[in-house]
C-alpha cells in the first residue's frame, strides 16, 4: 500500500506519496510522469509521520529557510543509473545550478568512460519521482536553456528566482525569450 497526501504550495497543488516510512514521490499538478514510479494502490493518509516531516520542510523550503534534503527520509525508486543521477542532483547547493553536461561528465568519471550522453542524463533528471526537494530545477543547459522541467517551465523559474539564482544568463527553450 502506497500512501498520499496532498500540499498547497506558492507554485500549486503538490502530491506527496510514501511507503509508510520514507517519501517516494513529489509531483507537482499536472506534471508529467506523474505517479509513474507508483504502481501499487494508494490511500490518502495525510497524517503520517514522513508527510508532516516534508510538510514542514516545504513550508521551510517557501519561506527560503534553505532546510536540507537530509531532514527527510528518501526513497525514490528508478533503475541503478537514474539513482546515481538523482544522488548528484541532491548535492547541488540551494541557489546555485548545474548543466546536463556537467552532470554527463561525473556519471563518465566515477564510471571510467571519456564520455556520457547528456540525453540520458536528461532523460534520468525528467524523470524524478520527489521534485523540488531532490532538485532537478537546479539543471539547465550548456547553452543557459531552461530546458527540461517535467513540472513546467513556469514553476522551474519560479523555483530558480525564490532561491535567488542570477536568471540573466537564461532563456526560455523554443521561443529563445531571455529573462
Amino acid at each position: 500500500m502506497i500512501y498520499t497526501a496532498h500540499y498547497k504550495s506558492p507554485i500549486g497543488e503538490i502530491l506527496l506519496a510514501s511507503d509508510g516510512y520514507s517519501l517516494i514521490g513529489l509531483w507537482l499538478e499536472n506534471q508529467k510522469y506523474f505517479l509513474a514510479t507508483i504502481k501499487e494502490e494508494t490511500i490518502d493518509k495525510p497524517d503520517l509521520e514522513v508527510f508532516i516531516q516534508t510538510q514542514l520542510w516545504l513550508d521551510n523550503y517557501f519561506d527560503r529557510r534553505k532546510p536540507s534534503i537530509k531532514e527527510l527520509p528518501l526513497a525514490p525508486r528508478g533503475t541503478p543509473f537514474r539513482q546515481e543521477v538523482w544522488q548528484i542532483l541532491c548535492q547541488i547547493p540551494y541557489g546555485q545550478v548545474i548543466t546536463y553536461g556537467q552532470i554527463a561528465k561525473k556519471i563518465a568519471e566515477r564510471h571510467h568512460k571519456q564520455t556520457m550522453s547528456a540525453q540520458a542524463i536528461g532523460g534520468a533528471v525528467g524523470h524524478n519521482p520527489i521534485s523540488i526537494i531532490i532538485p532537478c530545477h537546479r539543471v539547465v543547459g550548456t547553452n543557459g536553456s531552461l530546458t527540461g522541467y517535467a513540472g513546467g517551465i513556469d514553476k522551474k523559474i519560479k523555483l530558480l528566482e525564490l532561491e535567488g539564482v542570477d536568471m540573466h544568463h537564461f532563456f526560455v527553450p523554443g521561443d529563445g525569450t531571455a529573462l
